[in-house]
């Protein structure tokens, strides 16, 4: 049985919990960071330099980087649907979970910061208006790469829509106006039928 180390609520955390489910693997997850704290444990900090959150024990293995930690996971347990081997395929999934580390998440985080995570009067509305701005040139991206096609690497699910479908759950909770993004909207519809997406994603912004 894995153990995983991270609160419920964390995009992060999300990730490994959805895959967990979908592969129906077994697991008793810890809450910690947030809240909960225990990231600067002597313990967890050598467990994970960073002292964030995921972190994930399988055996006497000890891995973070929630992204590193799903590939894993498809790898030993079955996931090669998600995870595809052939390399062109694999990268097809790969680009899709790096444009989310390297674009997506500063505008989506930004904005939960400033909505969810700062009382009304501190928070900085020109950020924010930045963030909703550059968010939607990356969602209209997202909607372009659907075209035509039911996921973001092709026609089946895969971890690419794992990371960005978390934050498009967000997106389509947060208090703002959004441009009409029919085929995002779809997809987005499709991802809550999957089994992690409604045991551990779906729900109001933590």
């Amino acid at each position: 049985m894995l153990t995983i180390w991270g609160r419920a609520t964390s995009s992060n955390v999300q990730k490994v919990l959805w895959i967990c489910t979908d592969l129906g693997i077994e697991y008793e997850r810890l809450d910690w960071g947030g809240d909960f704290g225990g990231n600067d444990a002597p313990a967890y900090r050598a467990m994970n330099p960073n002292g964030l959150v995921p972190t994930v024990k399988d055996g006497e293995l000890v891995i973070w980087e929630s992204n590193t930690i799903m590939r894993y996971l498809c790898a030993v347990y079955g996931g090669a649907a998600l995870h595809p081997i052939a390399p062109a395929r694999r990268s097809q999934v790969e680009r899709w979970m790096d444009w989310q580390l390297s674009r997506l998440n500063a505008p989506l985080a930004g904005l939960v910061r400033g909505y969810y995570r700062t009382p009304e009067p501190q928070r900085d509305f020109p950020a924010l208006t930045r963030f909703r701005v550059e968010a939607i040139a990356l969602w209209e991206m997202v909607e372009r790469q659907l075209a035509g096609q039911d996921y973001l690497a092709g026609e089946t699910f895969t971890l690419a829509d794992v990371g960005i479908g978390i934050w498009a759950h967000r997106w389509f909770l947060y208090p703002i106006e959004r441009p009409d993004m029919p085929v995002l909207a779809k997809w987005y519809q499709r991802l809550q039928q999957r089994p992690g997406f409604a045991a551990h994603v779906a729900g109001p912004i933590g």
